[in-house]
């Protein structure tokens, strides 16, 4: 379970990925603006976290191989579309709506519910390697799909996350099943069975999810932690995975050379969050999450003055690589502990749509910036300064939080 999840988010997050090498392609080939082209990547992000609070209802109510299965089918056709594609609002219905739901459903909440359904001890650290997989998929085919687009053409930059997502689908199809139990097992550290609720029987997805919601709208975890996670995505997706690529370029660094560089981030994010994982079993996750944000923002802080050299950029990424999403473990071990097995992965599913609110917001921002301002670092800065909050707010959560009455 554990490899087929961790190859089909590593897939599905390298199809979101790539559009860091695609947005100077689409402005040189149709004339868009990056403002017009960073929108379309704002709504993706928007509508890939807005699928996120529905995703683990979705997964009880139909079970993880369908829903994961018929996302890999969605995704691999809209790529076929794409190909296709000449107008500005079809960059916005493909892979503004499209895109965005698909993956939106094979994203980190998939990876906390397998997490909590599967394991009963080691959760954090299997949170932390099937979160890895999400990030470093985002950025580790980065070099492949610059290559292919300036010998080929950007089209042709889509291959190899559609032919990986086919391969996963025929792995979903033939290895996953949606709990333990169907295979005779226990939850990994318990020694009884656990038989879920039949999955007819279960509510209506958006009844769970708004019926969890209401019940935390004042609770103080549940609030630190979506803001904090909405910092998160501001400082991380939304930003460097989209506009990197493009600021290099600025200073005269070719696409290859930054691409490469964003998929060095996307190895030392592989290790850094799978330690994350580990570390998020064994420590206070709070002080975690102060170190993670406050180094987040003094990186972010200190990218403008690498002189944007090769030597530079490289510290910068194994810097902020290493604290890539290394948020990640630490935020789901607290909601889970807040608030339950059965609701901690639907209420991460609200705190990470916080996360794509801010995803969104940098995703259209830093290319508004770039268009009204000429430059932009000053998205880089401001991200910087709001990680520095973001440490400081997270410390504001009682060390033991008291689980919602169910």
């Amino acid at each position: 379970m554990i490899g087929v999840i961790f190859l089909t988010m590593l897939a599905t997050s390298a199809v979101m990925g790539m559009t860091a090498v695609l947005i100077l392609p689409l402005k040189n080939e149709f004339g868009w603006d990056l403002g017009a082209i960073s929108g379309a990547l704002g709504l993706r992000f928007l509508v890939y976290g807005a699928v996120a609070p529905f995703t683990a209802a979705i997964l009880m109510r139909y079970g993880v191989r369908t829903v994961v299965a018929s996302a890999l089918a969605s995704i691999v056709l809209c790529l076929a579309v794409t190909s296709q594609m000449t107008t500005l609002w079809q960059l916005w219905v493909i892979w503004g709506l499209l895109v965005g739901l698909a993956t939106g459903v094979t994203a980190n909440v998939l990876g906390a519910t397998i997490a909590t359904r599967w394991f009963s001890t080691r959760r954090g650290l299997v949170v932390g390697i099937l979160s890895a997989s999400s990030a470093t998929g985002q950025l580790l085919f980065l070099p492949l799909a610059a290559w292919l687009s300036d010998m080929a053409g950007w089209r042709y930059a889509m291959l190899p996350g559609a032919i990986v997502c086919v391969a996963c689908f025929i792995l979903v199809m033939l290895f996953v099943r949606n709990n333990p139990v169907d295979v005779d097992l226990p939850p990994y550290g318990e020694a009884k069975l656990v038989h879920p609720q039949p999955r007819h029987a279960q509510p209506n997805a958006l009844a769970v999810s708004f019926s969890a919601l209401s019940e935390v709208l004042t609770n103080r975890t549940f609030l630190v932690l979506a803001g904090t996670f909405f910092v998160c995505g501001l400082s991380t997706a939304g930003l460097v995975q989209n506009h990197f690529v493009p600021l290099c370029g600025d200073f005269g660094v070719a696409a290859m050379t930054s691409s490469t560089i964003l998929a060095l981030m996307g190895g030392f994010n592989f290790v850094g969050t799978i330690a994350s994982g580990w570390l998020s079993d064994r420590y206070d996750n709070r002080w975690l999450l102060f170190w993670y944000y406050g180094l987040r923002g003094l990186s972010l802080l200190a990218l403008p003055f690498t002189d944007f050299s090769i030597y530079g950029l490289t510290i910068f990424a194994i810097f902020y690589g290493l604290d890539w999403i290394a948020t990640v473990p630490p935020t789901v071990k607290m909601a889970n502990d807040a608030f339950g097995r059965e609701k901690g992965p639907v209420l991460f599913g609200w705190i990470f749509f916080s996360h794509q609110i801010g995803s969104a917001i940098a995703a259209y921002g830093a290319g508004a910036s770039r268009d009204v301002l000429l430059s932009y670092l000053p998205a880089f800065f401001m991200a910087g300064l709001v990680c520095l909050v973001a440490a400081v707010a997270i410390l504001t959560v009682r060390r033991k939080a008291r689980p919602v009455p169910a």
